[in-house]
């Protein structure tokens, strides 16, 4: 049986007024990088996005087939889908993957967006069966997502800001590459960095490859300099 690629580590955090949805851009065939700088940060509309896992090709056309929809549900009625509306209709399309993904062609995404009624933002977290689970604060998924979620764990604050969750979505993905052969790093040489959006009440913006790369230069000098650090320990120790 051919491999087929895979989507890896999505994220999404909940900040002080709205919510930030990101992911790395490395898509995987077994061992092999089938992709360097694949999408997995789609806007469905003005205030909600989706992050896809699982296998790629499948995950990126539901992700785009549910963007359709909700256009034509917006002409059709005039009127936006709720973002409740919104999360039940991608349980809905998760349900109907079912049988593929009991061949083993799951999709696992993260559904976020910012709820004009309660006025702040929420997300949502999927099984493979399609059960649909509210969030309060963060949540990861993919293969290195066990690991971006511990950082998110150990360092989210309720009440942070803007600028602290895109620091904290930067590091998490970081770690969660250090650790994850499927997760790709930020390729600093290809240029090439996550896709993070922020959701907010003016609607849906992109964080730039600007503002993405001096965060994760000064991460990457941290670890670099206690690698150093520590490795001038032991080497003081064994002599």
């Amino acid at each position: 049986m051919p491999l087929i690629p895979h989507g890896t580590t999505i994220l999404t955090i909940r900040f002080d007024g709205g919510v930030l949805i990101a992911g790395d851009r490395q898509a995987t065939a077994g061992y092999e990088v089938a992709d360097r700088d694949i999408q997995k940060v789609f806007e469905l509309d003005e205030f909600s996005s989706i992050a896809i896992a699982g296998v790629a090709g499948p995950a990126v056309q539901m992700a785009k087939l549910m963007r359709t929809q909700l256009e034509f549900y917006e002409k059709v009625e005039s009127v936006a889908l709720s973002l409740e509306g919104k999360a039940n209709y991608l349980a809905h399309l998760i349900r109907q993957n079912l049988p593929a993904a009991m061949q083993g062609l799951v999709i696992v995404p993260l559904l976020a967006g910012y709820d004009p009624r309660k006025k702040a933002g929420r997300l949502f977290k999927y099984d493979v069966a399609g059960g649909k689970y509210e969030e309060s604060d963060y949540y990861s998924t993919g293969s290195g997502g066990g690991h971006a979620r511990a950082t998110l764990k150990k360092r989210y604050r309720a009440g942070i800001g803007r600028d602290e969750a895109v620091k904290l979505a930067v590091e998490a993905l970081l770690d969660a590459s250090d650790e994850d052969v499927a997760t790709g790093g930020f390729d600093f040489v290809r240029g090439i960095y996550p896709v993070i959006k922020v959701i907010t009440e003016t609607g849906t913006a992109d964080v730039s490859e600007d503002e993405i790369r001096p965060i994760a230069d000064a991460f990457i000098n941290d670890w670099r300099d206690d690698y150093a650090a520590r490795r001038a320990q032991l080497s003081t120790g064994i002599d």
